[in-house]
């Protein structure tokens, strides 16, 4: 007879060790409250590798998404420390954004999601913005 540890594979251990299930799982809800809304992982992937882009180009590489939205989104982003705004004063006015270092650090864990999302087979070529 098999013994039961040996046939059940426990996931490995986390780095941040939570005392009980339920602070766990309110870290959870804090993290999920920081990137809830549709646009935010989306602006998120065209800002990483250190890449600035102006207002105006993330209109351009995400054109499903009004303005309205896109303010609100870098904003609430900008508040949690994500997102950086860089104001050049000048005529027009040029606003950039970049991600910044503690926001660039989301990078491996969503490629961990984008792994564990293909690994089921049905997400791999499915659109960032859901208009297929």
């Amino acid at each position: 007879m098999t013994r039961t540890d040996e046939k059940v594979r426990y996931l490995p251990e986390s780095k941040v060790a939570y005392p009980t299930p339920v602070s766990a799982a309110s870290g959870v809800e804090n993290v999920l409250r920081i990137l809830e809304g549709r646009w935010k992982l989306v602006i998120v992937f065209h800002l990483f590798g250190g890449k600035v882009l102006r207002f105006s180009d993330l209109e351009r590489a995400i054109p499903a998404i009004s303005q309205k939205m896109l303010i609100q989104q870098l904003r609430q982003m900008e508040a949690d420390g994500i997102v950086r705004r860089i104001v050049h004063h000048q005529v027009p006015p040029k606003v950039e954004y970049r991600l910044t270092d503690w926001g660039q650090s989301l990078c491996p864990a969503l490629d961990a999601l984008l792994q564990w999302a293909a690994s089921r087979g049905q997400f791999e070529d499915a659109p960032l913005s859901g208009n297929a």
